[in-house]
């Protein structure tokens, strides 16, 4: 690969890492051509490119932004899952492919500015997504004041209550 070119990748690759939420790095060998691009096609599905990446330009790229602590990881061969909004989708669609396929692995990556051990990424795979979680704050939210209508609404509505039976009370006397 001409040098100029590599440099336009490792460019590319660079601010992807910056820009991304969490990156993961797989190995692949021994996987089809077909099978990575039904792994790729349903990453894509959740926003996340997959790229195989040169270890070299991985390390290149990855310097200066959070990315960098994957180091340790680049041996043997590389693919890099890179996504930009919800990590857990990521994750859960590399748990899942890498059930179905034995000589698939995940090695491992990095959540921010965290890195992620390839367990790390399987308990991601597990949590609940970011629409989900959004949902239950919302729901934990709007119940608080729900439950605060219902408390004081209670005083009149036993007050009323209250008035009702002295009303009942005073036309039974009469």
């Amino acid at each position: 690969m001409e040098r100029a070119k590599k440099e336009q990748l490792v460019a590319e690759l660079h601010e992807k890492l910056q820009r991304a939420s969490a990156a993961v790095l797989t190995d692949f060998k021994g996987l089809t051509v077909a099978e990575i691009t039904a792994l790729r096609d349903n990453l894509a599905q959740q926003g996340v490119e997959y790229k195989v990446v040169k270890n070299t330009l991985m390390r290149i790229a990855a310097k200066g932004t959070a990315a960098e602590v994957v180091e340790p990881l680049l041996t043997g061969t590389n693919a890099v899952a890179i996504s930009y909004q919800d990590p857990s989708a990521l994750a859960k669609v590399l748990k899942k492919f890498a059930k179905e396929k034995d000589k698939f692995q995940i090695k491992g990556g990095v959540l921010g500015t965290k890195a992620l051990s390839a367990q790390d990424v399987e308990a991601l795979a597990d949590l609940p997504s970011r629409e989900e979680m959004l949902a239950k704050l919302l729901g934990t939210l709007n119940a608080v004041p729900t439950g605060l209508v219902r408390v004081l609404s209670g005083v009149p509505r036993a007050f009323v209550g209250v008035l009702a039976a002295i009303e009942r009370e005073r036309q039974q006397a009469s």
